[in-house]
Parts: structure tokens; sequence; C-alpha cells
């Protein structure tokens, strides 16, 4: 697969809606993940990322003009043992537990689908990093709609058991704006991962449709020993 420029990728789509890149630096030391969400209604829009032990939470920005929180408040990200979990939805906690009781990523989705959003069924995306003393590998995982018909539920994982430094995979929840939203199609994108995080998180945020951009999160987790670092970025402040 060709490698894509994630800046021209996001700044030619005004509304990709929810993303994750997971990958490695170049220089090999590093397991990088980023998830961003965006928004069209006041309501997707009134929120912040805010950390929440060694994973993140989403909260209502201004809690007075919260509507239905049921997909919009959830944990993005959560960190079981050597795995970091970063998902769209409230099925992050679905893949904890799974995985917690011994399943493996992939069977602990099985109780899940893509939302009840109809008419546009927005697809559940999820990824799992494990980093265990210097080996690294990664999956995604999207459920989604079968062409926008909710009978049936289309479950695609994509494992990357060698990850390559310097580079990783991005995958959203939309092709692009539009009514209904188009699900994501194909193979994650194959993308260039930098080695500085301050640099990555900055190219992504300002990548973002300006009108659309809500928060995003960005973690490099050395890969020998596990530590971390985490930019958080929220248009609201």
């Amino acid at each position: 697969m060709e490698m894509i420029s994630i800046e021209q990728e996001l700044r030619n789509n005004s509304y990709p809606g929810r993303g994750i890149i997971l990958g490695m630096t170049p220089d090999g030391r590093h397991a990088a993940a980023a998830y961003f969400i965006m928004g069209r209604s006041s309501n997707s829009r009134n929120r912040v990322f805010v950390e929440d032990g060694e994973g993140i939470r989403t909260q209502a920005f201004d809690p007075s003009k919260l509507e239905d929180p049921s997909l919009i408040i959830y944990a993005p990200v959560r960190v079981l043992g050597n795995k970091t979990i970063v998902t769209n939805g409230d099925q992050t906690d679905t893949i904890y537990e799974g995985m917690d009781h011994q399943l493996t990523f992939e069977q602990s989705l099985r109780s899940r689908e893509f939302e009840p959003d109809a008419p546009n069924y927005t697809p559940r995306i999820s990824g799992i990093m494990h980093v265990d003393h210097g080996t690294y590998n990664y999956a995604l995982s999207i459920l989604k709609s079968d062409g926008g018909r909710p009978e049936s539920c289309l479950r695609q994982t994509f494992a990357y058991n060698h990850p390559f430094a310097g580079e990783g995979h991005f995958i959203s929840t939309y092709q692009h704006d539009g009514n209904p939203l188009p699900s994501f199609e194909g193979e994650p994108k194959r993308i260039a991962v930098p080695d500085d995080i301050d640099a990555f998180a900055e190219l992504l945020w300002k990548s973002l449709n300006e009108e659309n951009k809500v928060s995003l999160f960005v973690r490099y987790i050395n890969i020998e020993n596990g530590t971390y670092e985490t930019r958080i970025i929220n248009k609201n402040k």
C-alpha cells in the first residue's frame, strides 16, 4: 500500500468523524497512538478530553448544554497491563473487560456492532497496542453496517504483527461528509509517523477542519520500558 500524507488526507476531508492512528516512530523506540473527535452538532462539539488514570475520557465542556450523553460520553483510551486500548465509543470498556477475562481483541468485540444512529450507523473503530519489554504489535478494527443496511454488521480486523519504524496506519469512521455519512471503506491508510510527539500533535491538530474539530489525544510509549508521554488538545478551553 502506498504511503499517504496524513496532513493532506485530513486537510482535504472536512469531516472524517473520529480517527485512530497507531504506529511506530522512525527511531524504533516508541509506539505511537493518536485519536481525534470531530462534531457537526452542538452536542457533539460540547466535549473535551480529560485524563482518567492511565487513560482518558470525554466530558461535557458545558454540562448545562449536554443533551444526549449516550454516544458522546465514554472512555476513548484505557490501559490493561501492557495493552493500550483506543476506540470511538464505550466498546473500550467491552474490550477491556473481555481481554481481562482472557478473550482476544476480536472475541471481545463480537458482542458489539455499529452505533444505532440511523441513517448513519456510525462504525465502531477500535485499536489495541501490545507493548511488552521491547516487543510491539498492534491491530485496528471496524464494525460497520453492510452498505448502510442495518441488518448486517461487517467485522473487519487488521493486525500488524511487525510494525515498521516511521510508519503507522489511520482509520476513521467516515469517508467524508455527507447525509447520510458514508462509512470508512478499505484497509487502514499507511502514513508516516515522526519522532517528535509535539510535532505530530501539532500537525494533526492543524490539519483537522477548524469548524468541526473538537479534541485530539496523542501518546508515545517507550517500547523498552512502557513509560509514556501524552498530549491532549481541546478546542473548548
